[in-house]
Order: structure tokens, then C-alpha cells, then sequence
């Protein structure tokens, strides 16, 4: 009877653990079809000449998933780290800005290639297979990694962010992680994390539901108290259009030259807005906001008389990636804390 009993449990166990190699071999199978008949998948995508100019429709076509990634900037890399990207990244540059502290660890662990834009040649050194970011960074200088056409050339895909260029909105950074996950054949990964963005952006939209008429700001690029510039950031739609997502318009986007001080005081917004820097001490941007609200020069102004200077870190400004709307967010509580308790 007990043999019986131990044969019994013994074939069952041998059946369940054929059972178990064949569910795990029929998910290999399946991965690798699914793989099979993905690619090869063609993205839409751009390129601009060397030395700047418009922007054109360029096709990158993938016959399989990339396996080595150089990210152009940190925001480019924090966004291959919330897609579960990476082992994939072989090095980063312009590594400054404000970070996003839920892959902070992760980005520790990835290879930096300078606190600064880099090169062609440094770039080409991490032996990429997708050199992947912003779009003003594909240029072939000493801080731009190469045009699209010579990476290209050269074996190498590239995708240039749409958000990046003009003619980006923060609404675009969803098409960006859209093409990604066609890129990597990681759909639902990326759909997931696009969810994320938008819960986050209704719930904002939803503390500024009250708020019925938008404020007016300007941009002053300025890391020197002495030093006053406007910045009227006419091209810069993502810019433009993250603002709006906290009800502000920049009153300057329509100029294309130099806006004065003067024109700045005759035009009177009511917020200044100024970058900071997460490697300098928070004392240096306080240092600039103090300066301008003690500038004589700027007495009549409502933004200096009703204390409406803001620092907002680089960034969260021309990072032209996801974590601009936590930047906005941030903003939003400053100037409305009453909305967001």
C-alpha cells in the first residue's frame, strides 16, 4: 500500500514538474514568436542638417530591440530607467538638473559620461547601437553627438525626442514613450507609465479647477544678481505648453529678438521665473530673487511688489522630459499652497 502511495505521489510530482518545463517553454516560445513577428517595426521619426535648421521626417527602421543605449541627458536616460531600460544604457551625458528620486539608484549605478554636453567622439566611444535624446544635442560639435544622418551612416539608429523639438508639447512625451516601447517591444510597460504621467496631470488640473483666469509670466535667464536677461523663449513650445498645464502664459512667446528691461517693465507680468541649478546651494537662486525684488529698477512691477518670483530648476524648464510636470507641480504649490493641502 505505501509503495503504491509513494509511486503515485512520485508521478505525480514528475508530471507536474513536466508541467512546469512545459509552461516555461511554451513562454519562451511564445516571447520569441511575439518577438519574431514584431520586427521589423519602423518609427517615425526626424533629423535636422548640420548646424541647425528645420526640422525633417526621417524613418528609423528596427529589425530587432537595440542593446546598447547612449542617453544625451539625464532626462533621456531617467526615462530609458522608468521603462525598465536600464541595462540597455551604456552612457549619459549632460548629467546635472534636477534628478527623479524613484530611479535615483538605479541612475547611480549607469555610466556618466560628463557633468556637460558631450561630443561625437565621446559619444561614439560607448560603441551605441541607439544614441537616444534631445533633439538639439544631434549636431556634429564639440557638445552635440553627431548629426542623425551621420550617426546613421554609420550604422547607428537614433531617436530625437519629439518633446524636444519645436513644435513639442509635454502631450508629446506620450508619443515619445509610445515610439520607445514599439522600439524595445515593451507596449504594456509603457502604456502603464503613460497612465502614471496623466493620473498625474488630472490630479493637478483638478487642485486648479477654482483658478479661472491664467496668470502672465516672464523667464529671466539669470544666474548673476547684476545681471538681468529675458528670455522670450518664442520657439520653446514644450516650454510654453508645460505652464499652461499650471494655468500660465508666457507673455514674451511671440517675440523673436531681444526683449529689453524696459520692455520688460512696460510689460508688466505677473510672475518672473528664473532657472536654478540642482548642483548650486538653493542661497544662490534665493540670492537672485532677493536681488530683483530690491532692483529699484523694477519697483512698479506687479511680480516685484506682490513677491511673484519663482525658482524653477533647469531641468524641469528645458529638460524637455516626464518630470517637468512634477517641476510644475512644485511651482503650483508655491504659488497656490492654499489649493494643494
Amino acid at each position: 500500500m505505501k509503495k503504491r502511495l509513494f509511486t503515485g505521489i512520485a508521478l505525480a510530482a514528475a508530471l507536474t514538474l513536466a508541467g512546469c518545463g512545459n509552461s516555461d517553454t511554451t513562454k519562451k516560445e511564445t516571447a520569441k514568436a511575439d518577438t519574431q513577428t514584431h520586427y521589423p517595426v519602423t518609427i517615425h521619426n526626424v533629423k535636422a542638417p548640420e548646424g541647425g535648421g528645420k526640422w525633417e521626417k526621417k524613418d528609423q527602421v528596427f529589425k530587432a530591440a537595440p542593446k546598447r543605449i547612449m542617453a544625451n541627458t539625464r532626462p533621456a536616460a531617467e526615462l530609458l530607467l522608468r521603462l525598465g531600460l536600464g541595462d540597455k544604457i551604456v552612457g549619459v551625458g549632460a548629467d546635472f538638473g534636477a534628478p527623479d528620486k524613484t530611479v535615483s539608484k538605479a541612475y547611480k549605478k549607469l555610466k556618466i559620461l560628463s557633468d556637460q554636453y558631450v561630443g561625437k567622439e565621446v559619444t561614439l566611444g560607448t560603441n551605441p547601437d541607439l544614441v537616444l535624446g534631445r533633439g538639439g544635442l544631434f549636431d556634429n560639435t564639440d557638445w552635440g553627438v553627431g548629426t542623425v544622418d551621420t550617426l546613421n551612416d554609420m550604422g547607428i539608429h537614433t531617436y530625437v525626442l519629439e518633446s524636444s523639438i519645436k513644435g513639442g508639447t509635454y502631450d508629446t512625451i506620450y508619443q515619445d514613450i509610445d515610439n520607445i516601447g514599439q522600439i524595445f517591444n515593451m507596449q504594456d510597460k509603457a502604456n502603464s507609465f503613460k497612465k502614471e504621467l496623466q493620473t498625474k496631470e488630472q490630479n493637478i488640473e483638478h487642485k486648479l479647477a477654482s483658478i479661472k483666469e491664467n496668470k502672465t509670466f516672464a523667464y529671466l535667464h539669470m544666474f548673476d544678481p547684476e545681471n538681468i536677461s529675458v528670455y522670450p523663449a518664442n520657439d520653446e513650445t514644450f516650454f510654453n505648453d508645460a505652464f499652461k498645464k499650471i494655468k500660465m502664459d508666457n507673455v514674451f512667446k511671440q517675440e523673436k529678438g531681444e526683449v529689453s528691461v524696459e520692455t520688460l517693465i512696460k510689460t508688466n507680468p505677473d510672475v518672473l521665473i528664473i532657472p536654478k541649478m540642482t548642483e548650486d546651494s538653493p542661497k544662490k537662486a534665493d540670492k537672485i530673487i532677493q536681488s530683483l525684488y530690491k532692483n529699484p529698477k523694477l519697483s512698479s512691477m506687479k511680480a516685484i511688489k506682490n513677491k511673484q518670483v519663482y525658482a524653477v530648476d533647469y531641468n524641469y524648464l528645458f529638460g524637455y522630459g516626464y518630470t517637468t510636470i512634477d517641476g510644475m507641480e512644485m511651482l503650483a504649490k508655491e504659488m497656490y499652497p492654499e489649493l494643494f493641502k
